[in-house]
């Protein structure tokens, strides 16, 4: 961690382009051990640094396959970030819902907000990932998407307890920086006001196609000094595929007849321009001074050349100015 000129804490990421490693985890599709530490290795060699997790991820299965490669390479030479706000148990022969994870670690997920709750989900990633200390800890899912009727109690939840056990381990020199990740814009605000956090990482809420995150959390944390990492910049799919494939998904669902409209807009400047749509989804948060980092979740070699590829495409301002023209 170091000070920038207006003394707030600066948590120095590794790279700006980060790894996400859902994908690892067997997000929608089942990847193995060997193609998980090639994608893996694949990503250090191309120069990301800046590796995220998560306890959800896979059900323990992404910090697990992502321990196990970062154990190899320096630890001075990488920034790790994971989550907490659940847990794992093993099941003991109750249903559990797998949801999106193909082939997840056959554990169920206990939501756990408290004090206790989160030592315990440290605790059980420094097992898998093999490390004693963190340098970037969020409190996941608090937000409405997740917890519908109960975000208010979720809310209060990991404010009194989440949060004071990440400020008492960040205090003691265990986690470096602490933060908050989420998929809504006003619920990030709300956080970044009511404690003292490090970084928000906001989902799909600030994207070529979804801008909201600037109206209400950009300004908090530029006022608090709270860094901004990106994550969800294909907005789980339509920014990926374009918005004319039947596949195309918006937030992890069938995309708004406006979002498509948006989109098709967007994609028409694309066309005018000569440039990839991803490209342009890609580089659209790093125009903004506040965003540190952008979260890229990656679970094929191909897609990590891919995407740096598209991380350094050219891109005219006149294109830049017809997006802007859009809002």
């Amino acid at each position: 961690m170091t000070n920038d000129t207006n003394g707030h804490r600066r948590i120095g990421f590794a790279s700006r382009l980060g790894f996400g490693a859902s994908g690892i985890g067997t997000l929608y599709r089942d990847v193995s051990e060997t193609a998980a530490r090639e994608v893996l290795a694949t990503a250090y060699n191309a120069g990301l640094r800046y590796f995220d997790t998560a306890p959800l991820y896979g059900h323990g299965l992404s910090e697990l396959r992502l321990g196990q490669y970062l154990r190899t390479v320096p630890r001075d030479s990488i920034t790790v970030s994971t989550k907490v706000g659940r847990y794992m148990v093993p099941p003991r022969g109750e249903s559990v819902d797998y949801g999106l994870w193909a082939s997840p670690l056959r554990l169920k997920p206990v939501f756990d907000y408290s004090y206790d709750g989160t030592m315990r989900s440290l605790e059980q990633s420094a097992n898998r990932l093999g490390f004693q200390d963190f340098d970037l800890v969020y409190i996941h899912d608090v937000d409405r998407f997740t917890h519908g009727d109960a975000y208010e109690r979720r809310f209060g939840e990991a404010m009194d307890g989440s949060y004071r056990a990440l400020d008492d381990l960040r205090r003691a020199g265990h986690v470096k920086a602490i933060g908050v990740g989420v998929n809504e814009g006003d619920v990030a605000t709300r956080f970044v006001e009511a404690g003292q956090f490090d970084a928000v990482m906001i989902a799909g809420r600030y994207t070529l196609l979804d801008h909201s995150a600037a109206a209400d959390l950009f300004p908090a944390a530029e006022k608090a000094g709270t860094e901004i990492v990106v994550a969800g910049v294909f907005n789980s799919g339509i920014l990926a595929t374009g918005s004319d494939k039947s596949a195309a998904t918006y937030d992890y669902g069938a995309p708004p007849a406006e979002i498509t409209a948006r989109a098709q807009r967007i994609e028409r400047i694309c066309e005018k321009y000569d440039v990839p749509l991803q490209a342009a989804a890609i580089q659209f948060p790093f125009r903004n001074r506040l965003v540190s980092a952008a979260v890229l979740g990656m679970s094929r070699p191909e897609r990590v050349a891919q995407n740096l590829e598209w991380s350094k495409y050219a891109i005219p301002e006149a294109f830049w100015q017809e997006i802007d023209d859009l809002c």
